[in-house]
This record gives structure tokens, sequence and C-alpha cells, in this order.
């Protein structure tokens, strides 16, 4: 069977607009977190301000916990990907029986198990990617842990030894990296959720998508949390 006619026209469109969709916000996010004018810039910068204090600090205990409560989150996000891998894998060797679930449920479309199927390997790939994403975060956090205790002393930065601001935006750009990681795994979740309304139509799915662009770009771009980081006055109510 070719496997080009397993979907439809209107699903390989969806599925298209879906690819384009991703790629496009994650591109543009990435040059706007450039310009500084993100949510994920704007807390870099606050991540810098804390590794330049920790320079001054000793011990570092406070940091080291800062740094393990940073950690806990991909970390439960990576073991939660995990079961849904699990579970993905386990629908796919029993597709026909979960295709029998699925087709008692009213508002979902009628398809093949070859279609079905398609569908599942979909959010699979997404959750693969979540999960190397968080798993990278995770490493990264180990990183900066390293990095932190592997820091001078007080004294040696104040004598001129070392230079403070460069430890402390070396240190700051890994704390970086680690949160796009996790970001890039968490943005995988919400396009994983468009996948879903996949199994209702494929139009469904296309407008899911753009529903979850609008969501992201405003958290990322336009939420109360980046005002009031960025020391304006959000409206409340």
């Amino acid at each position: 069977m070719n496997i080009l006619s397993i979907l439809t026209v209107f699903d390989w469109l969806a599925l298209a607009w879906f690819v384009i969709a991703w790629a496009a916000y994650a591109w543009y996010a990435r040059r706007v977190n450039a310009a500084g004018s993100s949510l994920l810039q704007v807390t870099n910068q606050y991540r810098k301000d804390w590794l330049l204090q920790c320079t001054s600090r000793d011990p570092r205990m406070i940091d080291s916990v800062i740094t393990q409560t940073l950690s806990h989150t991909p970390s439960f996000f990576c073991s939660t990907t995990i079961l849904v891998i699990g579970g993905l894998l386990a629908m796919l060797s029993a597709s026909d029986k979960a295709l029998d679930l699925v087709t008692d449920i009213p508002f979902l479309a009628r398809t093949s198990s070859m279609v079905f199927g398609a569908k599942l390997i979909t959010m699979l790939v997404i959750f693969v990617y979540a999960f190397f994403r968080f798993s990278w975060s995770m490493r990264l956090y180990t990183f900066v842990a390293l990095v932190i205790g592997g820091m001078p002393p007080p004294a040696v930065f104040a004598s001129g030894e070392q230079e403070r601001e460069a430890y402390a935006t070396k240190a700051a750009r890994l704390v970086a990296l680690a949160a796009e990681a996790f970001n890039d795994g968490l943005r995988a979740y919400y396009f994983a959720f468009a996948v879903v309304a996949w199994l209702i139509s494929p139009i469904v799915f296309l407008f899911a998508t753009v529903f979850v662009v609008v969501i992201l770009y405003h958290r990322e771009f336009k939420s109360d949390v980046l005002a009031v980081l960025q020391n304006d006055s959000p409206q409340i109510g």
C-alpha cells in the first residue's frame, strides 16, 4: 500500500500545517528571545543576577538548593513523558482494540486502524522529542551544579584573580540553556494536545494548532507575568 494513500488529502494538509506552524513559531520565538522581549529572555536576566550574587556568597548552600529545585520540574516531566510513551506504545501494539474503544466516542472520526496508527505515531514522535529535551534540561542542571561547586571563593573574585562578571555570565548561560530545553519540551506537550484534536477531524486539528500557537504566544510574549518581570503594571481583573 502506498504510504501517501493512508491519509486523506485533508489529513495531509492539516499535518503539514501543524509542522509548519510549530517550526515557524519556534523560529519566531528564538528570534524574539534574541531581541530580549520574551518571558524566557527576561528571566534570563534574573538568572544572571542570581549567579552574580552567587559569586559573593560563601558558603553557597542556597544556590545549591535553587539549582536542585529548578531541576525537579524537568525531572518530573521526563518521568511523566516516559509513562506517556509507554502508553502510546501499548496502544500501537493493540491498535485494533484501542480503535474499537475510540469508535464508541460519538464525536470522534471513524477511521481505519492504519490511520489511527499514523496519528498515534505522530503523538509518539512528539513525546519522544519532549523526552529528549526534558532529559537534556536535567543534564544541563547537573552542569550548573558543577559550575557552582567549582566557583572560586568570593575573595578570589575580590582580588581580581577571576572575573566575577564573566564567571556569572557563563553559569547563567548554562541555566538559560537548561530553561530553553525545558521550554522546548513543554511546548511539545502543548502541540501534542493539538494532535489529540486530530482524532476528531483534520479540520478540528487545524484549528487546534492555531489555538495552541495563540496560547503559547500570549504566555511567552503578552502575559501578565512578563509585564511584572519587566516592571510594568499589568491590569488585574
